[in-house]
């Protein structure tokens, strides 16, 4: 398991960097233009796993979408379920997200729950490891975003352009550029 100094990370620290990722990345370039409200209003739960294996992190992810599922929307609109010490290869990950995806299904919150996926070494298919569109994708920490779909209905209905979000995103990290990525990083992790 690689775990690229992340033992050297308290859990505040944990959640700083991955506040500074939101704020920096996700709102600052607008990657999801759906994030700034919830984020603003306090409404994103952080639960970092101390899961260092895939079993315990399942159960992690079971507990979190009920969870989500049974708090009010105001006070809890979504989670980012933080695994940093299990599946860093991408490539596991990625193999994950079919168990977690199933698990979904198998707690009846399919269609009202879904999962979205972030990693440090996000990898679109078709693309190159160093393929600077896979940021849009890379967090700072493995995780899981929990959202409730009703939530994001409501959000895409009212933006007109929602459809056009991946390619503005692109566009928004070609102009940015490897070194704009890198300095961006530097700035986050100034900021933890």
């Amino acid at each position: 398991m690689k775990n690229n100094g992340i033992d050297n990370f308290t859990h505040n620290e944990i959640i700083n960097y991955t506040k500074a990722w939101i704020s920096d990345a996700v709102i600052g370039l607008n990657l999801c233009p759906f994030a700034k409200s919830v984020y603003i209003k306090n409404q994103i739960e952080y639960h970092i796993s101390s899961a260092t294996n895939q079993k315990i992190l399942l159960d992690d992810l079971i507990l979190a979408l009920h969870k989500l599922n049974q708090t009010d929307a105001e006070k809890i609109d979504t989670t980012l379920l933080i695994h940093p010490w299990v599946l860093q290869d991408f490539l596991d990950y990625n193999d994950f997200l079919d168990q977690a995806d199933t698990a979904l299904e198998e707690a009846g919150l399919a269609g009202v729950l879904q999962i979205a996926s972030f990693h440090p070494h996000y990898q679109f298919a078709g693309t190159e490891a160093d393929d600077i569109t896979n940021c849009t994708n890379r967090s700072p920490f493995p995780m899981l975003h929990l959202l409730r779909e009703e939530s994001l209905d409501k959000a895409i209905a009212a933006m007109p352009d929602a459809a056009d979000i991946f390619n503005r995103n692109i566009e928004t990290l070609e102009e940015l550029g490897a070194d704009g990525w890198r300095q961006l990083q530097t700035q986050m992790k100034n900021r933890i």
